[in-house]
């Protein structure tokens, strides 16, 4: 025992003078610290490759659900961690969606991001110069050539007189009652005419009585009542705006550029085959049965009537304006004032603070029954449908100083299609 405690003494005063690590590590010891170290090197090596055979595993089936359209039921977010995921949530694809899924209660969600992959031109393609000369067909052009009896469904001609009805809505649950009552009293063929509507930040029961009276007019009504299509579609911009202060000046640029995005998103969305598309506000007081045949008959690319208000004066009796000051024409006076204006400059008319000097469709004579116009509203708009499949939608930027309805006048122009009213064809707004 003794030298068992002189052999410890004589270490620990070695190690407290500052004795080299290296002199305690013995030799036996060496090869055992150089096999744990090589064992802890593979299991290293082993998680990491597991680890990245996982995340390969699963990653194809993340790709193709980020890829598809998604409307989320109320139970979904308790379904996210588990298999019944997949029955609490829709998948729509926009590419793909049958006649019978058409024909169902749902809403299709729009706004999703998608980011197709760049495709490379194909080696094969001859060149466009103006000296290029006639090439054989290879295999790969023979295979385009003999499938291109398929192509025809997605490039056929407009049905002809169809027609499709468009209006986006916020918040008018009170006001869809009359809508459908008005629409059921147009003259115009049920199974030429289709409806799309777009909701956007309603917070009424907008939304579900559109839902009801799809299932009404599609399965219940008789069938000389339902349309051809009925389409409802979601897009939200979290623009809140009360009713109250939808004309005020200073609110017109943004609400309207607003207002442009929703009417983009519908008809980008709903158009199909129609020859027609009409441009309904949700509250409308009245128009004629017969207009949308009336509008017609002008045959012209876009075409509004003018449409009224009906106020109180001041001795309490009824009195009819002009509401959509949105139609209008330029004027010398009006093309001076524009002249003076810088490039960022916004126009917007029925104000007394801001003078355009513009000819609306109550400052015409008799005798011009239809007349050029430079500007439209959307109260009730008939466009042929070229103009829009031609790429003219409604700017949701300034162009030639002017946003959505009015800049989509202006833009038609620019292709060279032509804008007119009918100043004395009236229908009628709800009054404010």
């Amino acid at each position: 025992m003794e030298k068992i405690a002189d052999i410890q003494g004589t270490y620990l005063t070695r190690f407290s003078r500052g004795i080299p690590f290296r002199r305690i590590i013995r030799r036996e010891t060496v090869p055992i610290m150089i096999i744990a170290f090589a064992l802890s090197c593979t299991l290293l090596v082993l998680k990491a490759y597991r680890q990245n055979a996982t995340l390969t595993q699963y990653e194809p089936s993340l790709s193709v659900l980020t890829q598809q359209h998604t409307v989320d039921t109320e139970d979904s977010w308790y379904a996210k961690t588990s298999s019944a995921l997949y029955k609490e949530t829709a998948l729509v694809d926009q590419a793909a969606v049958s006649d019978k899924a058409a024909t169902e209660n749902y809403i299709e969600v729009l706004g999703n991001d998608y980011k197709p992959k760049p495709a490379s031109m194909p080696s094969w393609l001859p060149s466009a110069g103006p000296g290029t000369a006639k090439t054989s067909l290879t295999n790969e052009s023979q295979a385009i050539l003999a499938n291109n009896h398929q192509v025809s469904q997605y490039t056929q001609e407009p049905n002809t007189n169809s027609l499709l009805i468009l209006t986006p809505i916020k918040n008018n649950a009170k006001h869809l009652g009359r809508y459908f009552a008005l629409l059921d009293k147009l003259k115009y063929p049920r199974n030429q005419t289709s409806l799309a509507f777009l909701v956007s930040d309603s917070t009424d029961r907008t939304q579900q009585m559109l839902i009801e009276s799809k299932k009404w007019y599609q399965e219940t009504a008789p069938p000389e009542l339902r349309f051809q299509r009925f389409d409802i579609y979601r897009q939200d911009f979290f623009y809140a705006l009360p009713r109250k202060q939808r004309h005020l000046r200073e609110k017109q640029q943004e609400r309207r550029i607003m207002m442009a995005r929703a009417r983009n998103y519908l008809w980008t969305r709903a158009l199909r085959d129609e020859q027609w598309v009409l441009w309904i506000d949700g509250d409308l007081e009245y128009y004629p049965p017969n207009i949308v045949n009336d509008l017609m008959a002008y045959d012209k690319d876009v075409i509004v009537p003018n449409c009224l208000v009906r106020r109180r004066n001041v001795r309490g009796r009824w009195k009819h304006s002009v509401y959509d000051r949105n139609a209008w024409q330029e004027t010398p006076q009006s093309l001076e004032m524009i002249s003076k204006l810088k490039e960022s400059d916004f126009l917007v008319e029925g104000y007394k603070t801001l003078k355009t000097y513009r000819r609306y469709l109550d400052r015409f004579p008799k005798n011009e029954t239809v007349v050029p116009l430079d500007g439209v509203g959307g109260t009730f708009t008939l466009v042929k449908s070229h103009v829009h499949r031609s790429g003219v939608g409604f700017p949701a930027w300034l162009f030639q100083h002017q946003v959505e309805t009015e800049g989509f006048a202006k833009l038609a122009k620019a292709h060279g299609y032509g804008v007119y009213g009918l100043p004395f064809y009236y229908i009628r707004h709800v009054t404010d």
